[in-house]
């Protein structure tokens, strides 16, 4: 029964794996999309999204399953309940992506402008970011989960420069059409920077899977009570 069990829980963190793959896939498109305002690929975000979604639900049902039928113990339980935690955050980070290409979308029809640098900058870092918590979560690495999460400031700080930057060209913006530009570079930073968030929100799962603790990582974990 105990090596059936441990079979069902590698298949869970197998599962959380490819959920991870399958969200990096989603925003590398949505990222693709936003830096060449390219419409076809931002409408093909919306049907990795849906298999995002799809993909969540199947690992929900596979936990409901496990824990109802294997009665885990304490420390198999706490893995499990991270697990349909995680599976809520991946499944939004999705919904980040997609709102990316949302807000791509929504371009379509005004003329373009020069994007920020700080869109791809923020790009460029919650796909590190996320790939880098795929390989936390695979070795129980509790000392990666922080150290990625503390990188969650860097998105903080590009988005409040950004923010910045584009408040001043609303308030230059000489036509509507201009200011709604702007405002779409808004909404796609606005996503990346929740996107941050939830990756920390994993990292967060993770060591409380290992250690049993539950706090925001902004705390330093080693200095927690026992």
């Amino acid at each position: 029964m105990r090596e059936r069990f441990e079979s069902q829980l590698n298949r869970l963190r197998d599962d959380i794996l490819t959920m991870g793959s399958m969200v990096e896939e989603e925003l590398g498109l949505a990222l693709k999309a936003m830096h060449g305002l390219d419409f076809s690929l931002a409408r093909k975000v919306y049907a990795a999204d849906r298999a995002v979604n799809e993909k969540r639900f199947a690992v929900e049902e596979e936990c409901t399953m496990i824990i109802s039928t294997q009665q885990p113990n304490a420390r198999d339980l706490r893995a499990i309940i991270a697990v349909m935690n995680m599976i809520v955050d991946l499944e939004r980070m999705g919904d980040q992506a997609k709102g990316i290409a949302k807000a791509v979308l929504h371009l379509e029809d005004n003329p373009s402008q020069t994007q920020p640098s700080e869109l791809t900058e923020m790009g460029a870092i919650v796909t590190e970011m996320l790939r880098q918590i795929m390989t936390a979560y695979a070795n129980r690495d509790i000392s990666l989960a922080q150290q990625i999460s503390n990188r969650d400031g860097e998105i903080d700080e590009l988005y409040a420069q950004l923010f910045s930057r584009i408040m001043v060209r609303m308030a230059r913006a000489e036509s509507p059409d201009k200011c709604e530009t702007n405002y779409e570079f808004l909404r796609m930073a606005r996503e990346l920077e929740r996107f941050g968030d939830l990756v920390t929100n994993v990292a967060e799962r993770i060591i409380y899977i290992t250690t049993g603790l539950m706090y925001e990582t902004n705390t330093d974990w080693q200095k927690m009570p026992a």
